[in-house]
């Protein structure tokens, strides 16, 4: 996800015992480089990113959690799964500009 939007944020603290988790969307994905091939490394996440309301979700979009992530063979062997917690801390201007967009124009949210 972060390889094709480069306005996304990571939060890179250090990692803790959490378990990152991907919703049904994001199932099978590297987070560092959304390749589909090769899962190898569980993802650790940091407590904070794992404490309340975020426990349990998408380390990607936040939606509900329903299976592991994982890094795939190439991020372990290039060590970017060493870089720190992979959770994604903002929205992204494309994200942001839509809510504006919709709010302008008078469109009820979808979903």
């Amino acid at each position: 996800m972060a390889r094709h939007h480069p306005d996304l944020i990571f939060c890179r603290k250090q990692p803790g015992i959490a378990i990152g988790r991907l919703c049904e969307k994001h199932d099978g994905i590297c987070v560092i480089c959304d390749s589909y091939v090769r899962p190898a490394d569980m993802v650790r996440i940091c407590d904070e990113c794992n404490y309340g309301s975020f426990q349990g979700r998408c380390i990607i979009c936040g939606g509900a959690g329903i299976s592991d992530a994982y890094y795939c063979k190439e991020c372990v062997t290039l060590e970017k799964d060493r870089d720190g917690c992979p959770k994604i801390v903002n929205l992204g201007s494309a994200k942001t500009d839509l809510f504006y967009e919709r709010k302008k124009f008078g469109f009820k949210a979808q979903g």
